[in-house]
């Protein structure tokens, strides 16, 4: 298959890249390169992907629609996967300029090349975000979602209703999928992971909001692209509408476009997670407790039954396993960077 895929400089773009790129498919790959962190590892990231024949990077800004014009000529995609935007809850709280352009006016040039190039699938990444401070848990899909706590969530949840809205009017399959707390390898410098990790090993003390009672439904990020590449055949119609006993289809009755989240259901105390990085590293952390943060929310829980209905999986790797393999890439990643900033500059 062909795809498109927006933000493979990123964390959970650049795995789903390489996973369909090493089974044969042909990717081109849009992202902006934006400096919300460190670039150096965006070029990383693409500089593996490019390794592959068969990737084709188009580098340009989410809003501009030429650029992603000249994504979707390098090859007709079968299928667009929207995963680019500005991402990160607390952040959204400094600049909420960035969500309004890259969430809401770059998802809307996404679905106007959809609407042009007509593919088979449009599969949009939302976030869990959307479920706000929702006290009904597991949170099912068809759950109340609409007080987001945050700029970042009500730009997620708008981007799924302007999807409803261009399957409907002009027939283009989507399917929305909602992220839970995803984590590992190449994970974003910003993420509580890379920090944790960052700060033991730096010595410096990890600052550990809601005093460590909160709660997050962790989801590694291997787990998510089987997730996706899975989705990926499963088109929104009437025939694959499930009708499992106890499992609610979120098809919608006027357009080919569903809602799906993506989570295990099992979530575990923001305490617990940084014990289970502390064994991983191998170090105790000095540990700074802190208040809530302003849009931060007590939980998150998926409810994966719909997904599960779906593709026959749902995201099953242990924390423990999921954070000893990030902590193992991060000590070599900081290797090679270090042995990199040694090497001499090359004379042209």
């Amino acid at each position: 298959m062909r795809y498109l895929i927006t933000g493979t400089a990123g964390f959970i773009g650049f795995h789903l890249a390489r996973r369909l790129l090493e089974a044969g498919h042909s990717v081109t790959g849009f992202d902006g390169m934006t400096p919300y962190y460190d670039v150096s590892l965006k070029r990383k990231r693409h500089g593996i992907l490019e390794t592959y024949r068969n990737f084709d990077p188009v580098i340009g800004a989410l809003e501009d629609m030429a650029a992603l014009d000249r994504a979707a000529a390098v090859e007709q995609p079968d299928a667009i996967i929207h995963l680019a935007a500005q991402a990160g809850v607390r952040y959204s709280l400094e600049n909420p300029q960035a969500y309004v352009t890259s969430n809401l006016t770059g998802s809307w040039t996404v679905l106007e090349l959809a609407k042009r190039v007509q593919p088979k699938h449009l599969l949009l990444a939302s976030s869990s975000s959307i479920y706000g401070a929702n006290e009904k848990v597991p949170f099912a899909e068809t759950d109340h979602a609409d007080e987001p706590l945050t700029l970042y969530a009500a730009t997620k949840k708008a981007m799924e209703a302007m999807g409803h809205s261009y399957a409907h009017l002009y027939k283009i399959p989507t399917t929305a999928f909602r992220f839970f707390t995803v984590y590992g390898p190449w994970g974003r410098p910003d993420m509580a992971l890379f920090k944790f990790t960052d700060a033991i090993l730096n010595g410096r003390p990890l600052e550990i909001y809601g005093e460590g009672k909160m709660s997050r439904d962790f989801t590694y990020i291997d787990d998510l692209v089987e997730s996706i590449v899975r989705l990926v055949d499963v088109v929104p119609a009437e025939e694959n509408r499930v009708t499992v006993p106890g499992v609610e289809d979120t098809l919608s009755r006027h357009a080919p476009y569903r809602i799906v989240n993506i989570g295990g259901g099992q979530p575990i105390e923001l305490i617990r997670f940084v014990e289970t990085v502390e064994a991983a590293v191998g170090e105790p952390a000095l540990r700074r407790m802190l208040p809530m943060q302003k849009g931060d929310v007590p939980r998150t829980f998926a409810l994966p039954d719909l997904l599960h209905a779906l593709t026959g999986y749902k995201p099953d790797t242990p924390v423990e396993k999921g954070v000893l393999e990030f902590v193992h890439w991060y000590r070599e990643w900081k290797r090679e960077s270090a042995v990199a900033e040694q090497l001499p500059e090359t004379v042209s």
